[in-house]
C-alpha cells in the first residue's frame, strides 16, 4: 500500500499545483453531484418526461377510441340498448339475466 502511495503521490501533487485544473475539477464536481440541476435530477426528471409522454399517447388513443363508441351509441338506439345491457346489467320488465363469470 505504501509502495502505491508513494509512486503515485508525486503525480498527484504535480497535478493539484495546478489551480486552473483543481478549479476545473471542483466545478464538474460541484455541477454533476451538488448543484441544483445535478446529474441526478436530471436522470430521474427525464424518466418523468418519457412517463408522460407515454400516457399522453395512452390518453390520446383512449379519447379517440371513446369518441368513436359515444359517436355509436348517439346514432343508433340498439347500439345503446345492447351498450346498457352488457355495462350496466339492465335488463327489460319480465326478464332475468344470469351472469357468469369465467376465471
Amino acid at each position: 500500500m505504501m509502495r502505491l502511495i508513494n509512486k503515485y503521490l508525486p503525480v498527484l501533487t504535480a497535478y493539484f499545483k495546478n489551480k486552473y485544473l483543481v478549479t476545473i475539477v471542483l466545478f464538474f464536481i460541484w455541477v454533476l453531484i451538488f448543484d441544483q440541476n445535478n446529474l441526478f435530477e436530471r436522470v430521474k426528471l427525464m424518466r418523468q418526461v418519457n412517463q408522460l409522454e407515454d400516457d399522453r399517447d395512452y390518453y390520446s388513443d383512449r379519447i379517440l377510441i371513446d369518441s368513436a363508441r359515444l359517436i355509436e351509441l348517439k346514432t343508433s338506439a340498439e347500439n345503446l340498448e345492447k351498450f346498457a345491457r352488457e355495462q350496466y346489467l339492465m335488463k327489460k320488465k319480465n326478464e332475468e339475466i344470469f351472469v357468469i363469470v369465467e376465471k
